[in-house]
């Protein structure tokens, strides 16, 4: 039963589909992880949430900042975009399934059979694994709840930067999504940057990568998308990104978690 990770998929279907065919996807033993941002500024994100829908038994995912942005967006708490391409879910006798859904789906997962971790963006180096879960459990209880409306009202700033444990409401919420979702940069004391898109080595001298900071809490893998600009490399083997910007014309990649073999397909979108 092999178990794959794909990185940002962004409703790039052509690009999934053909992906799906090059590692030969059998629904009936295969398992796929994906990674967030399922959706968005791709041309299908309809027809690949539909595909998700239908296979879920087979998938699991973690919400990315699209995912987020949709869900905002469909709870009319926040404006379509011009850069947008969800509309398609939005005009969908599919919408509400979809939504209920995906605000089921966690930001954080973890896997004892391969001792890895599956974020969108990161994980701060002052958490622990067990942390990472329970502060992406908050973030699921309240997109289930009443209280999800406010949290889509508040969602979108990049303060507060730093973690404190005291942290309540929607400062606490906010922190949470933005380093699972959003984290690509920090400080060197680990306060994020999320305005820096650059690859490493071409960002302000007082930034490092979230993954450069010694986390002595957790050892096992990670693997996360949200990082086109990585383009898949990493020199920590226990450090896998998966987002090879597909939805840019790039590539899509999978990863084997059964041995790490890497999969890419040239994007079918552009």
């Amino acid at each position: 039963m092999p178990t794959y990770a794909i990185g940002d998929i962004q409703g790039c279907y052509k690009s999934f589909k053909s992906l799906l065919s090059k590692i030969q996807f059998n629904p009936r033993y295969d398992r796929l992880w994906l990674a967030g941002d399922m959706i968005n500024r791709g041309p299908d994100s309809l027809a690949t949430m539909q595909f998700i829908l239908e296979h879920q038994q087979q998938i699991q995912v973690v919400l990315g900042n699209h995912d987020l942005h949709f869900l905002a967006v469909a709870g009319n708490c926040q404006s379509i975009k011009s850069k947008d391409t969800f509309d398609d879910i939005l005009n969908s006798t599919s919408k509400n399934t979809i939504v209920t859904w995906m605000k089921k789906q966690p930001l954080a997962y973890f896997s004892e059979d391969f001792n890895t971790l599956m974020v969108h963006a990161g994980l701060p180096f002052n958490w622990s694994l067990q942390e990472a879960l329970n502060f992406s459990g908050e973030v699921s209880i309240t997109l289930q709840s009443p209280q999800c409306e406010n949290f889509f009202l508040n969602m979108y700033d990049n303060l507060p930067d730093s973690w404190d444990n005291q942290l309540k409401n929607n400062e606490r919420l906010r922190y949470i999504t933005n380093a699972l979702t959003r984290m690509r940069y920090c400080s060197k004391n680990g306060r994020l940057e999320l305005t820096s898109k650059q690859p490493p080595g071409k960002q302000p001298s007082h930034l490092v990568p979230w993954f450069t900071l010694k986390n002595n809490q957790y050892k096992g893998k990670i693997v996360f998308g949200h990082w086109a600009s990585l383009e898949g490399r990493s020199t920590n083997q226990n450090i896998i990104p998966l987002d090879t910007g597909c939805v840019w014309g790039g590539q899509l990649t999978a990863v084997r978690l059964d041995d790490n073999k890497v999969y890419r397909v040239n994007s079918s979108e552009i």
